[in-house]
């Protein structure tokens, strides 16, 4: 990998250097079927010509490209001995022109791992397809060029393709003599250009709609997936959103589309959720259902399909200069999804779901060693690989919701629509998006970066409530603290709400004030004089982005009384709230676990259920103390099961327990129970066991040892596709066996057959809670393995596998001590690699924290 990085400075100084006019791409992917080539891997010709001017003429620079051969190199029509400039990852030009133009002749590697052109054959019917994916920099895998955001160009591509296949890229195609032509493209980068080929089933739909100034704008659309998933594939749905999603962004963008046509490919394999390719957005396949999931499953494709539309203005049409800014796009399009999607769509309660979940992510993200301000320190490529991170992301988002109430929405909005306009079709740094939102806002806009864009950490808010007399508010302030690696106290705008129970139980806001939080304490004056509230929630209605914290009195009311919350977005917040006390090891785990037991059965918001049910596990798995998991964990099963048998029949709820409840099996009835639901022998009202919900039953059954290899194999055959084969590995790979174990840890760590879906299948079914003992030899070969790994394997597959095999179950201070053994020994490692090291351990004292603290109320 390290002969594949891009430092900063040299794309610093390649931009300053060049400057490109356009970009003719060949390629001939006819290899992609058929039996093998030979020894290496399976490759594809690739033909690029870059037409690009040099402002030194007589300079050098370099062209990226990763590919196992070059056939031929030509520089202004001299011919170049690839061996002599082709070092596998760069092509040295030398003597550049003031106008140039390059012609490369390779062979390009199709991919297993999910980065370049992606090759895939469907097991259950034999059929070949492809993909790319890119970003942040593996275009050079497929084409060469100059891979920085900041060099763009318009590109054409055509493509040789098998017979019967239909290619896509970014401009619209037409195919002739076997040859797919499309259109050229806008100026974009590398990193978003596309191609997707096989004999993908295709559907089309328009959209239309009148300009400000009269025209009309017509877009076609597509959506495309694998033959075999066609039958699951609800385009219409799909489609709904698109059309929504365009209406909103319409209206408030003042922009038109400016990329033609929107196709979206569902493709199998995709590490990522999806990719914002301009006129061909590559999504995960996970996205089209199988079977029966709740609404929230519907909700967060909505909101990925929005997200990734946002993209189109944020990312496409105006992108960054250089990975730093990567919020510069991402945060605004995870803010974009939500906001789009509660203002366009039927998920009017997304932001619930912001709150809960994304958020979690970002709390999590912005207390590990690694975090950093959004607005980040990107060195080099690997760097900007690992920034996709939760920071960028949903941090982000949340910043800019924060940034919405300081500024107000027309101010933020009005200072996109500037931004799009004044610089469409160019690269911008933090400064271009200051600049406008100060225009429109009058504001101050430097301070505001400062604290919330340029320095790293979350804020914890906690009320202080005094009261009078008569049991009258005299004071309620607001304290702010800040961890001592991060100090820093932020602005916040907040609201502050006083929940009391009504006369029939119902746990209700009775007052409300929104105040500017700076500093230390900040008094709340308008809350004077209202009557003792049961509940002071800081940060109501969830403006800012802070770490709500309780004073007594608001937590002793949770504890009795949070079932009894009315409002969805409060409870989700208050729920949010009490997971980061219990992974801060404020709050025990037991009582976590506890209030998940006593009130998740009336939690309405299927988003938030599902939220406490993962957060239920985690805290069982890692927080709890080892002498209470079995209870815990016995509690748990018992709980799902109560609540399962108890749920509407046929509901998402009754789904959603059903789940939860084969997450948390491990007693010999439940086992039992799940085996009768799967052969018929037992059932529960209203509860449809299907495909996927067969595979859930079957891992604990599997991880228990009470579904042998015969028992997979014969579930694969009635579920013979490319889902069912990922399910079948991630069971096999979870039986409790050290023969079992041995082989998936060979599969995954000592050779790279396996694609990567089958590395993230292994993984998953090999780290099992309940084999923590048969788990404990490969704590020592992780430590000795990584830096190899690191080395040899794709950054993907480096990722997956450190932080995938990490033996966070071995959570004891020998484990925390071996890794602070490895970090020590290694400190000249990759800092990429050096990264996902200290998360893991972060994560591990973290949690050795929490069994301490549960561990001392067991006690006491």
């Amino acid at each position: 990998m390290p002969g594949e990085n891009l430092t900063r400075e040299e794309a610093r100084e390649r931009a300053a250097l060049l400057s490109v006019d356009g970009y003719e791409v060949s390629l001939d992917v006819r290899s992609a079927v058929g039996g093998p080539e030979g020894d290496g891997p399976r490759t594809f010709r690739s033909v690029t010509t870059i037409r690009f001017r040099c402002n030194e003429p007589g300079a050098s620079s370099f062209a990226d490209l990763v590919a196992p051969r070059v056939t031929a190199v030509s520089l202004n029509g001299r011919d170049l001995d690839p061996g002599e400039v082709f070092d596998g990852s760069r092509i040295l030009l030398e003597d550049l022109a003031a106008d140039n133009e390059l012609v490369v002749d390779a062979q390009c590697a199709y991919s297993r791992t999910g980065e370049g052109m992606h090759r895939f054959v469907d097991p259950e019917d034999g059929e070949v397809y492809l993909y790319t994916q890119y970003e942040p920099a593996d275009s050079r895998r497929v084409f060469a060029n100059f891979e920085q955001p900041d060099l763009k160009a318009p590109f054409r591509f055509e493509v040789r393709a098998p017979e019967g296949w239909t290619v896509w890229s970014n401009g619209v195609g037409e195919q002739h003599d076997g040859v797919w032509r499309f259109a050229e493209t806008k100026p974009i980068s590398t990193y978003i250009t596309c191609v997707v080929a096989g004999p993908y089933h295709y559907v089309t739909d328009t959209y239309a709609r009148e300009l400000p100034d009269g025209t009309r704008l017509e877009i076609p659309l597509g959506a495309l997936c694998r033959k075999g998933l066609a039958r699951h594939f609800d385009a219409d749905d799909v489609f709904l959103i698109t059309k929504q999603g365009l209406d909103f962004f319409h209206e408030h963008f003042d922009y038109p589309y400016p990329f033609g046509k929107y196709d979206q490919a569902f493709v199998p394999e995709y590490n990522l959720g999806a990719m914002e390719n301009p006129g061909l957005v590559t999504f995960r396949e996970e996205y089209i259902f199988r079977g029966k999931v709740t609404q929230a499953s519907y909700e967060a494709r909505a909101n990925v399909i929005l997200h990734e539309m946002a993209h189109m203005w944020f990312g496409d049409l105006v992108t960054m200069v250089w990975w730093d800014d990567l919020w510069l796009k991402e945060s605004f399009a995870d803010f974009m999804g939500t906001f789009a999607n509660v203002g366009a769509t039927r998920f009017e309660d997304a932001w619930i779901t912001f709150a809960n979940r994304r958020k979690a992510w970002a709390y999590r993200a912005d207390q590990l060693p690694s975090t950093h301000p959004i607005t980040a320190d990107i060195r080099d490529l690997q760097d900007a690989k690992l920034n996709f991170d939760g920071i960028t992301y949903a941090k982000g988002a949340s910043v800019l919701k924060q940034l919405v109430a300081y500024v107000g929405q027309d101010a933020f909005l009005e200072g996109a629509r500037r931004y799009f306009k004044r610089h469409a079709y160019g690269n911008t740094r933090l400064g271009d998006l200051l600049a406008v939102l100060g225009e429109t806002s009058g504001r101050d806009m430097g301070a505001w970066a400062r604290s919330w864009l340029q320095t790293a950490g979350v804020n914890a808010l906690t009320p202080q409530v005094l009261l009078d007399a008569d049991g009258r508010i005299d004071e309620l302030a607001v304290v702010q603290e800040a961890a001592e690696s991060h100090p820093e106290l932020r602005p916040h705008r907040v609201a502050v709400g006083l929940y009391r129970r009504s006369q029939v139980g119902a746990l209700e806001r009775y007052a409300r004030a929104e105040v500017d939080v700076d500093g230390a304490r900040t008094v709340v004056a308008e809350l004077a004089g209202q009557d003792a509230p049961e509940l002071v929630l800081v940060n109501d209605d969830d403006l800012t982005f802070c770490k709500i914290r309780f004073d007594d009195t608001s937590l002793a009311t949770l504890r009795e009384h949070l079932g009894a919350l009315t409002d969805p977005l409060a409870r989700a917040l208050c729920w949010s709230a009490l997971w980061n006390l219990t992974r801060d090891a404020l709050l025990p785990a037991r009582e976590f676990v506890d209030l998940v037991l006593r009130f998740g059965g009336r939690e309405t918001d299927i988003g938030v259920l599902q939220m406490l049910h993962a957060w239920a596990q985690s805290a069982l798995v890692h927080y709890v103390a080892p002498e209470w998991r079995a209870a815990a964990g016995t509690a748990l099963a018992q709980g799902a099961l109560t609540e399962l048998r108890q749920a509407e029949p046929g509901s998402e709820h009754q789904l959603a327990w059903a789940r939860f409840f084969a997450a948390t099996a491990s007693a010999p009835a439940d086992l039992e129970l799940l085996r009768g639901l799967l052969e018929g022998t037992e059932e529960i009202a209203g509860l449809d066991v299907d495909q996927e919900l067969r595979w859930a039953f079957l891992e604990p059954l599997a991880t228990y040892g009470a579904a042998d290899e015969k028992v997979l194999a014969a579930e694969l055959a009635r579920d013979d596709t490319a889902s069912g084969k990922r399910h079948q590995v991630r069971c096999l790979a979870a039986r409790p066996s050290a023969a079992v174990k041995a082989q998936a840890w060979a599969q995954v760590v000592e050779s790279d057959a396996l694609s990567n879906a089958l590395v993230e299948a292994t993984i998953a079914g090999f780290e099992r809670p309940s084999q923590r003992e048969l788990l404990a030899p490969y704590a020592e070969k992780y430590f000795a393995a990584i830096g190899r790994v690191w080395r040899e394997r794709s950054i993907q597959i480096g990722m997956d596998v450190v932080r995938g095999l990490f033996p966070a179950l071995q959570d004891s201070p020998e484990t925390l001590a071996a890794t602070d053994a490895w970090l020590a020994a290694h400190e000249d490692a990759p800092p990429a690699l050096r990264r996902l090291v200290l998360e893991a351990r972060d994560d591990l004292a973290r949690a050795l924290r929490g069994q301490e603290c549960d561990a001392a109320v067991g006690a006491a």
